[in-house]
């Protein structure tokens, strides 16, 4: 059965190429941008499979009447990729309020507008999928990305709880976790803090860290994701990228050697 995606961030990145692997495998898609302007070459190759929808989902007013024309445009939903989303890079000290609440609009509560808005669709059908793009350091914070993975990983929380709570009604949730994919998320999508030079000694620390590999390209990851939706019974969560799968590995061992190094401490408190 042909099906109906609504994918947020569609004009680049990974929103782009999940946009034209469902494309070419004959489904519909709904690309939601703030700019959807990139996405007229793929309008000219498939123009009666693609509706634009020029969309900020920051603004959640706008996110409402969006997936409403969405849901309108083929006559269903049937699987959202939530994936709309940029990087606020710099320390915590050197993050401006407005810069924090800017970033915070998009990448957490602008997810949660486009699953609220897109619920009642999906229920009253009795059937859909959503996908929260969040990321493999969704595990914890990591220097000069706080802000990112902060707010990927209350989205991640969120998303638990929504998939709970949606069951019910047919809908399934996944949280997909990318690794690093050259999607322009440090260069065009990224909004950089004043540096301050007492954190010079690490930020150079961290570039030599990361190096110049932008990692593989975004089309590399749609054939798991094709491979995602086509599964009767998903997975909660599913990390994207063999080498992100055994970097989080590291990270979750990490984390438990260190509960159970402290685990004596833990248990003098009764709670």
């Amino acid at each position: 059965m042909t099906r109906v995606w609504l994918i947020t961030g569609a004009s680049r990145g990974l929103g782009r190429a999940f946009a034209e692997a469902a494309l070419e495998a004959g489904d519909r898609v709904v690309g939601a941008a703030r700019d959807v302007e990139p996405l007229s070459d793929l309008v000219q190759r498939y123009p009666d499979n693609l509706v634009r929808l020029p969309l900020d989902v920051s603004d959640r007013a706008a996110v409402q009447e969006g997936v409403d024309r969405a849901a309108a445009a083929f006559g269903r939903l049937d699987i959202v990729v939530n994936n709309a989303g940029g990087m606020l890079f710099g320390m915590v000290e050197e993050a401006t309020e407005e810069q924090i609440r800017a970033h915070l609009d998009v990448n957490l509560f602008g997810a949660i507008w486009v699953a609220q808005a897109v619920i009642p669709h999906l229920r009253a059908q009795g059937s859909g999928h959503i996908l929260q793009v969040t990321t493999m350091g969704t595990g914890g914070g990591f220097a000069s990305t706080g802000f990112y993975a902060g707010g990927k990983s209350a989205l991640d929380s969120i998303s638990q709880a929504l998939a709970m709570e949606v069951e019910p009604f047919g809908i399934k949730v996944t949280i997909v976790q990318p690794g690093g994919y050259d999607t322009g998320l440090f260069t065009t999508g990224t909004t950089t803090t004043e540096p301050d030079p007492a954190y010079d000694p690490l930020r150079a620390r961290l570039a030599e860290m990361w190096g110049d590999d932008a990692g593989p390209g975004p089309s590399t990851a749609a054939p798991v994701i094709m491979e995602l939706v086509d599964l009767p019974d998903p997975p909660l969560r599913l990390i994207v990228g063999g080498r992100s799968y055994d970097l989080v590995q590291e990270m979750e061992q990490a984390r438990t050697g260190e509960y159970r190094a402290w685990e004596h401490l833990s248990r003098k408190a009764p709670g």
